[in-house]
């Protein structure tokens, strides 16, 4: 009965199913804890400045070495797990809160250095591309300045994780089988 109802649901158009919708406008829903225009905003000022500070991979190891720089990895505690740059901080970019930024970031002008799945390739569990409009780098800067942080700066390039010279650790690279051959010892 399922198959049928979802079929026959599927073969209907969006407007015959919710003809109200389609009709009418719907009332304002008020939220004072959602700020649909203030987030377009903080989009559209910060797009060149976003674009300016783009870093080239050699750019961005230079920038790792700094004293008091942040590297701040927004994906999943799980992926982070599996492979991250190392000497990299995780907070999850859907845990972002004041107090929880605060803890890591602690000053709105350090140096703060993200990267996200769509900067690496040839990991396709630790760093599974995104659609490129739904890059983690693009809602991680937003809401990065949306809390007030100054100096972000971003991984730019699509790199290959066997080549590249950005380090990193996780549990995915300890389970790789080691390349290196075992040299017997004497008798």
């Amino acid at each position: 009965m399922t198959m049928i109802a979802s079929n026959t649901i599927a073969q209907q158009s969006p407007a015959s199913i919710a003809p109200a919708l389609s009709k009418k406008p719907r009332p304002f829903i008020p939220n004072p804890a959602i700020d649909a225009p203030g987030f377009r905003q903080i989009v559209k000022e910060s797009a060149a400045e976003r674009e300016s500070k783009r870093l080239t991979e050699a750019e961005f190891i230079k920038a790792m070495q700094e004293k008091g720089v942040i590297v701040l990895d927004a994906r999943s505690t799980r992926n982070f797990d599996r492979r991250h740059i190392k000497g990299a901080v995780n907070l999850p970019f859907t845990e972002f809160t004041a107090p929880d930024l605060a803890k890591l970031i602690p000053k709105k002008d350090s140096k703060v250095l993200i990267y996200c799945n769509n900067n690496f390739e040839g990991s396709p569990i630790s760093f599974q591309s995104k659609a490129p409009r739904t890059a983690l780098n693009l809602s991680t800067y937003v809401s990065l300045r949306g809390y007030g942080y100054t100096n972000i700066y971003e991984l730019g390039p699509l790199l290959e994780v066997s080549t590249t010279k950005i380090p990193f650790v996780g549990t995915e690279l300890s389970a790789a089988p080691s390349t290196s051959k075992k040299i017997p010892a004497p008798n």
